[in-house]
């Protein structure tokens, strides 16, 4: 068996190294996790039962070491935060799990944009690391249709079991020779980092795009989020309505039903309507949006009187705090 390491702090370490476990003989996971405490992390567990050690520094320089300590065959890598350098994929074969259809959404958050951008299939791609930011041979590459129900949870799920399936295989198949297939750069395009206040919902934008959204955000992500008298609410799930009521007075973001017994509300949106089923305002667990937004008069999104009454209560606190200064 060919000597591994992976490296992997997202959620499709554990995947990659169940696959890797049955071809490979695994002498390290390199992962950001709490080393004490098992029960927290599934691929700690998995590493503990099958006593791989498990190392939580993360770092380039920690990772070069780890290689020049135990000369791996190869170093696989199934979700890093950080582009490695010349001088460490040097060292030994490198290889990556990306989860896009290469050459197609290099980059980061691939999951995430491909439902942003309503495509019609996300994919995995097994592919060799060089300097070219996801420019390496194509090792193995299996697509998937993105269904119109799909979040980016369920899309992880089935692009995880195909990794479970062929990632340990296509290692060893690389090892014994196999160079892939070239990438054509010309046909290259590329996603930017997502930021957690990236998620924030405009109202006056097509009821498609804003599910689209939210259905990219869920669990385990930080979820796509407005604000409700003032408070940021995140939404976990909504889903367009079909034929709706057509308003030619329209306020994107107005709540114009709400359903206290099926604990939804009905918002307006830059051309139709959105259901919303589950919220969850910061601070507090999930719950029915019927339970949080209690009226139809109620708009969602920042408000420009909110935000003038609150710098006047601001104000006001400051002219007092001088006042007992004094």
């Amino acid at each position: 068996m060919a000597n591994v390491i992976l490296i992997g702090i997202g959620i499709t370490a554990l995947s990659a190294a169940k696959s890797l476990l049955s071809t490979c003989n695994i002498q390290a996971i390199v992962r950001n996790v709490n080393l004490t405490n098992s029960q927290d992390d599934p691929v700690l567990a998995l590493a503990q039962d099958n006593e791989i050690p498990v190392f939580s520094d993360t770092s380039q320089s920690a990772i070069a070491a780890l290689i020049t300590k135990l000369q791996p065959d190869c170093v696989i890598v199934s979700s890093y935060n950080q582009i490695l350098p010349p001088a460490i994929i040097e060292r030994t074969a490198f290889v990556n799990v990306h989860y896009s259809p290469l050459p197609q959404y290099r980059g980061r958050a691939n999951v995430n944009w491909a439902l942003i951008n309503n495509e019609s299939y996300s994919a995995i791609t097994i592919h060799r690391i060089v300097p070219d930011l996801d420019g390496g041979d194509i090792l193995f590459q299996e697509l998937i249709p993105i269904h119109l129900d799909d979040t980016v949870a369920t899309l992880y799920e089935r692009l995880n079991k195909i990794q479970a399936e062929n990632l340990g295989k296509t290692i060893v198949n690389f090892l014994h020779g196999y160079e892939g297939i070239r990438q054509n750069k010309e046909e290259a395009t590329y996603c930017c980092t997502r930021l957690p206040e990236d998620g924030v919902i405009n109202w006056s934008a097509s009821t498609q795009s804003i599910s689209q959204l939210i259905r990219a955000l869920v669990d385990p992500f930080p979820g796509a989020y407005t604000y409700f008298q003032g408070e940021r609410m995140i939404i976990w799930h909504a889903q367009p309505i079909s034929n709706p009521p057509t308003y030619v007075g329209r306020v994107p973001g107005r709540v114009i039903g709400r359903s206290k017994t099926e604990g939804f509300i009905d918002v307006l949106t830059g051309d139709g309507v959105l259901r919303i089923l589950e919220v969850q305002v910061e601070g507090q667990s999930k719950m029915a949006a019927a339970n949080v937004v209690k009226s139809v008069k109620s708009t969602l999104g920042l408000q420009v009187s909110e935000l003038l009454n609150r710098i006047r209560t601001l104000e006001l606190d400051v002219i007092r705090l001088k006042e007992y200064a004094k």
